[in-house]
């Protein structure tokens, strides 16, 4: 007689990198973060591809243009949580100033980031972090089989 077997939970992968307070080292994480993506079974084209590059590409560049700190860098962290269904995206830097959330008028270049992050995010907050700084963190929702927006 076999033993009833018990499903193990799924677990928790995660992606950690710092980077240079850059423009490059922005575009590295978004590029990182997404090559991430499709190796956790999430490729271009899918909703949950699409929604974390744009939000891991507005928190690089809001830690890069607004977190900086001359000789200092910033962090990006994933970590894929299939059963709640999240992507979880940490932008630490150091600089102590929290973000605002602006309500640009249509002529304005910018200002768009955290507008973006919110309408596409599940949720989003900021935390202090230990020493100098914080993290801004976004959990995006993923999409695969029997889920709303899933595509091949």
């Amino acid at each position: 007689m076999q033993a009833p077997r018990t499903q193990s939970p799924t677990p928790v992968r995660t992606f950690t990198q710092r980077f240079s307070a850059t423009r490059r080292g922005a575009r590295l994480a978004r590029l990182l973060a997404t090559h991430q993506l499709t190796e956790w079974g999430h490729p271009p084209g899918t909703e949950a591809y699409d929604t974390v590059a744009v939000v891991v590409a507005e928190l690089a560049a809001n830690s890069v243009l607004h977190g900086r700190v001359p000789g200092r860098d910033f962090a990006l962290s994933l970590s894929h949580d299939e059963s709640r269904g999240v992507v979880r995206i940490e932008v630490t830097d150091t600089h102590p100033a929290q973000p605002a959330r602006l309500a640009p008028g249509p002529a304005e270049d910018g200002g768009r980031g955290l507008v973006l992050v919110d309408a596409l995010a599940a949720d989003w907050g900021v935390r202090d972090r230990l020493g100098p700084g914080k993290t801004v963190w976004a959990e995006c929702a993923l999409a695969g089989p029997g889920q709303p927006g899933f595509r091949r």
